[in-house]
């Protein structure tokens, strides 16, 4: 991915140099209570720090690796690309104004209002407080354990992340929580699995407007990134017999196709996963 020149975001909230800092919320009612348990459920996340009122761990104060800083400027730069792309969308085809997230960058762990996380859970993104969440090591696991190699695999995972603030903004995610609060657990999975899908479709739509920073290569790159974390790959790679069932993100063959349809269409319009008679 061609990256010189573009610009640094500066939403960026960087915590690696605490090794994980970030407060939980406290005095929740029920209310807040149900809706913490809902949105855990919902990005797999650990909830306990903001139920029990755990505080978050910190060490002293460290300088990053040269790696680390790469990682942030890479991160950095991607995200300016999903900022300016969406700024350009929405007007068009929303009709409204585009409100970027924060990416926060930790290192091992941190909290969220949405609840604890490590470097285990994978990037996510909490609507609470509109950021989304990347442990920079996870770039390395992405590689090295997922077999998702290459700068725009890399790309692919922020993008994924900031479309499901695009669904926030849409006011989607709420919608999809209110269903999944009177579903079944089955029922909750199906609609989350086209949740998911659809921000891989977001995914391929951010990428269609950004053609000239890509290298060859780079389409293919995210296209096995998305068959790489698939549900059925990454359970088949646990030694376990896929349960489509318990599926919460789609297939392989799922991922990969909703985000080549968003790349070949560049419209959101093409996203439409909950009206989509087939996944």
């Amino acid at each position: 991915m061609r990256l010189r020149g573009v610009r640094r975001s500066s939403n960026i909230e960087d915590r690696r140099r605490m090794g994980g800092r970030g407060g939980a919320i406290g005095g929740l009612g029920i209310g807040g209570v149900l809706l913490v348990l809902a949105i855990g459920y919902f990005t797999g996340i650990d909830v306990s720090p903001i139920l029990t009122g755990s505080p978050s761990q910190s060490s002293a104060p460290r300088d990053l690796t040269p790696a680390e800083e790469e990682a942030a400027a890479f991160s950095s730069r991607v995200l300016a690309t999903t900022e300016d792309t969406w700024a350009e969308i929405f007007p068009q085809q929303v009709g409204e104004a585009y409100q970027p997230p924060t990416l926060v960058l930790f290192s091992g762990q941190t909290s969220s209002p949405c609840g604890g996380a490590s470097g285990a859970t994978g990037p996510f993104y909490c609507p609470l407080d509109e950021k989304a969440y990347l442990d920079t090591q996870f770039f390395a696991t992405l590689a090295q354990r997922l077999g998702a190699k290459g700068d725009f695999a890399q790309a692919y995972v922020i993008a994924h992340e900031v479309a499901h603030h695009v669904q926030n903004e849409l006011g989607i995610l709420g919608q999809v929580n209110q269903i999944r609060q009177s579903s079944s657990q089955s029922e909750a999975n199906a609609i989350t699995v086209r949740l998911e899908l659809q921000a891989d479709c977001l995914a391929g739509v951010w990428a269609s407007k950004n053609t000239t920073l890509l290298e060859p290569g780079d389409v293919e790159e995210a296209l096995n990134a998305a068959r790489q974390i698939g549900d059925d790959t990454l359970q088949r790679n646990a030694g376990r017999v896929p349960q489509p069932h318990t599926f919460t993100h789609g297939t392989s063959e799922q991922r990969a196709r909703w985000f080549a349809t968003g790349y070949k269409s560049g419209d959101m319009g093409a996203c439409d996963t909950f009206n989509a008679r087939q996944l």
